[in-house]
């Protein structure tokens, strides 16, 4: 892996955060595209793991970004891709919410609220898909996989019972020599 220049960090996430509706996760499989296929810093393998790190981190679930830019580049690379990433949304997510309150109660608005919510509920849908492909390999973790995601739908309980579950049955595989 050669190192990326920081140019390059910017450009890459200053893109995604334009079009992150719903947050970073809403972003997930271009964001895996880009750094493993298309750019070729890390491997599908680095990137679940930088993942996982992220989301069992305290914060917002923007950290797998900084973690990129670590990765890539050090702390100037982390620097970079979190400002990239945090600065564009953020400005253009105040002048909409300027535009919003001025013209609140116009049909239009109403229509476009609407409109994204099915369009983040895809995005959201469609980064669980590639981080499960990126991740699973071995039916015991696909078939986790595929339960954890169906008691989440289907269950109004708390997902944490079924991650839990999860990774005891994913332990005792290990015990037993089970890949997974």
């Amino acid at each position: 892996m050669k190192p990326a220049p920081l140019w390059q960090i910017a450009g890459t996430f200053a893109s995604l955060s334009l079009v992150a509706i719903g947050g970073a996760n809403a972003v997930m499989p271009e964001l895996q595209r880009q750094v493993v296929q298309v750019l070729g810093w890390m491997n599908d393998t680095t990137f679940a793991s930088l993942f996982a790190i992220a989301q069992a981190a305290p914060g917002p679930n923007v950290l797998i970004v900084s973690l990129i830019g670590w990765h890539v580049a050090g702390l100037a690379g982390l620097a970079v891709a979190s400002l990239a990433m945090i600065l564009p949304s953020s400005l253009l997510a105040f002048g909409a919410g300027r535009v919003v309150t001025r013209l609140a109660g116009a049909r239009a608005i109403r229509a476009i609220q609407r409109g994204l919510v099915p369009i983040t509920v895809g995005l959201i849908l469609a980064s669980g898909v590639v981080m499960a492909a990126t991740a699973d390999h071995a039916a015991l973790s696909i078939l986790l996989t595929a339960g954890t995601a169906f008691y989440v739908f289907l269950s109004d309980w708390n997902p944490l019972w079924a991650l839990s579950t999860a990774a005891i049955v994913s332990l005792l595989g290990s015990w037993l020599g089970l890949p997974a």
